[in-house]
């Protein structure tokens, strides 16, 4: 216990005036224990640091030896007048004779096409939409409870909890939800699930393809992630019935991975165009409210109740090497960290049935400390392919300096261990979208990474206004940015999610040009001027 003691947070409620009881009219107070992330930034595992550094040097041979090459090259030549160059190769060339300089030609050019044709073709994003349902589905934080006891499903004390966990969960009074949570007859339906799974993709694409200009038949590759609700015919099998896709489209339903999915899907598209030239992929990334609310009493199933809220991202994608005049971003890199090997972690997030028989997400009360590991590993992988090299060189050998001579002890004193450097994330990227799981998440992760309350904004903005939108909430958080015009030439933002399994993923796009705010069809226009919110 005293090893956990740090992990420990303590904070003094006021709960008001007591109305009855022995303490009836008099002001009473609690204390609340929370756990919070463990400092990963304290630990790190050479391993995961090697990995990264595996990962960078792949490539950079190619980019160490070109320069040599080059600078070799240059001061050869640079050491003769333009009249000994010319006779040098004049004198060069006809020592040979005509089908030998062919075959050196045929050589030079088919050395040339294959490396060329072997390079990993570009991934552009060529546009994205977020799917914003209609007003009538609006909900404040009271009228989500009211739902609840509408239903007739919850017992008092159960809902006195969700009240509670709402209002201290950073989670506005704009949210949606789908209308059947407020039913007293099952929610957990194949018709509901479909209704409200065609309400937000379709929505979503509508609003993709209107501005992209790309015809649904265009499109080569679909990947689509959504993890409760997994029917048959897939979610996908519904996008290319719906919209009338080809007929040899390469399409793949992800189910089951949770709210770090998009970027899985993200990665699968990435694969799928690197091996399928002139194409054009869709990705979308939701989650459905409806078929996962539990109607239970245990408390660690009753959470997601609290959190997920009603959203649907689509993004299209390009290995057209045409279509960069046209992009907004480039995918630069995406790192996957998946500890399910763990038990503990791989029962972190967990679907299954309580003692009622009814079905539900049970939410670990360590999942704090299991989701501080896997980003540790994570961020420390990514490290060597985004930060600059000041930034590694100062972590690489303070690490070593760690791990060498790190451990030294005074006596009958414990071993004491100095703090390592923690890289400046912010010398990497200018803007960070961080899945808006909870604001204890977004609190913690802050407190890590030493990062701002600017670049926390979009992050906190999208907890507040859309709630914890699953997989999608990263490009809400894009779409804020965007609204605000915040996205330059050559900016790097970073994608960081985590999810069930336990998983933590980041992708990283580089800005192609200037994003202006756009005047319709993002979902942050009609509320951009209240945000940033102190409050939040």
């Amino acid at each position: 216990m005293a090893r956990e003691q740090h992990l420990l947070s303590t904070e003094i409620v006021n709960r008001g005036i007591q109305s009855s009881g022995p303490d009836a009219g008099s002001m009473t107070f609690s204390v609340r224990v929370r756990r919070r992330l463990p400092d990963f930034v304290q630990s790190v595992n050479l391993n995961y640091v090697r990995l990264g550094y595996h990962y960078l040097i792949n490539h950079v041979i190619y980019l160490a030896t070109i320069p040599l090459l080059v600078l070799v090259f240059s001061a050869e030549v640079g050491s003769l007048s333009r009249e000994d160059l010319w006779r040098k190769i004049w004198d060069s060339t006809t020592r040979y004779d005509l089908v030998t300089m062919v075959a050196f030609l045929a050589v030079f050019v088919f050395t040339v096409s294959v490396y060329f044709m072997s390079r990993p073709r570009p991934i552009y994003l060529l546009d994205f939409a977020c799917f914003k349902p209609a007003d009538e589905l609006k909900v404040t934080k009271d009228q989500l409870i009211e739902h609840a006891q509408k239903s007739g499903k919850f017992q008092e004390r159960s809902l006195d909890f969700m009240k509670r966990i709402v209002d201290s969960s950073g989670i506005g009074d704009e949210t949606y939800v789908p209308r059947s949570i407020a039913s007293p007859e099952n929610t957990a339906t194949m018709k509901e699930g479909r209704d409200e799974a065609s309400a937000v993709m379709f929505g979503a694409l509508d609003e993709l393809f209107e501005k992209t200009r790309i015809r649904p038949k265009d499109v080569g590759i679909l990947v689509v992630n959504c993890s409760i609700f997994n029917p048959t015919p897939s979610l996908s099998a519904m996008i290319i019935n719906h919209y009338k896709m080809r007929g040899n489209i390469l399409s793949f339903n992800l189910g089951g991975m949770g709210c770090s999915a998009g970027i899985i899907a993200l990665d699968l598209a990435r694969d799928m165009l690197q091996a399928n030239p002139n194409n054009y992929a869709v990705v979308v990334s939701t989650e459905m409210v409806g078929y996962n609310w539990y109607p239970g009493k245990e408390r660690s199933m009753l959470i997601p109740n609290c959190f997920f809220r009603m959203g649907c991202s689509a993004v299209l994608l390009s290995n057209r090497r045409r279509d960069y005049r046209r992009a907004k971003y480039s995918l630069e890199h995406i790192v996957r960290t998946h500890k399910g090997a763990d038990d503990q972690s791989f029962r972190s997030v967990y679907q299954e049935e309580d003692s009622q028989k009814f079905k539900g997400l049970r939410i670990s009360k360590d999942l704090a400390e299991i989701g501080g590991d896997a980003l540790k590993t994570n961020i420390t992988t990514l490290g060597p392919l985004v930060l600059p090299f000041s930034e590694q060189l100062i972590f690489f050998a303070t690490l070593i300096w760690h791990h060498l001579f790190g451990g030294s002890s005074k006596g009958d004193q414990a071993p004491s261990h100095p703090k390592p450097y923690i890289p400046d994330y912010k010398l990497a990227f200018e803007h960070f979208c961080v899945h808006a799981a909870s604001k204890t998440a977004l609190n913690e992760l802050q407190r890590n990474l030493e990062l701002s309350e600017k670049n926390m904004e979009p992050s906190r903005a999208t907890l507040h206004r859309f709630g914890n939108i699953s997989s999608s909430s990263i490009w809400y958080e894009l779409a804020y940015l965007e609204a605000k015009e915040k996205v330059k030439r050559g900016d790097r933002i970073w994608q960081l999610a985590f999810g069930s399994g336990f998983k933590c993923n980041s992708a990283v796009w580089k800005s192609v040009r200037r994003v202006k705010r756009p005047s319709r069809n993002n979902p942050w226009l009609d509320c951009l001027d209240r945000y940033p919110q102190q409050e939040i």
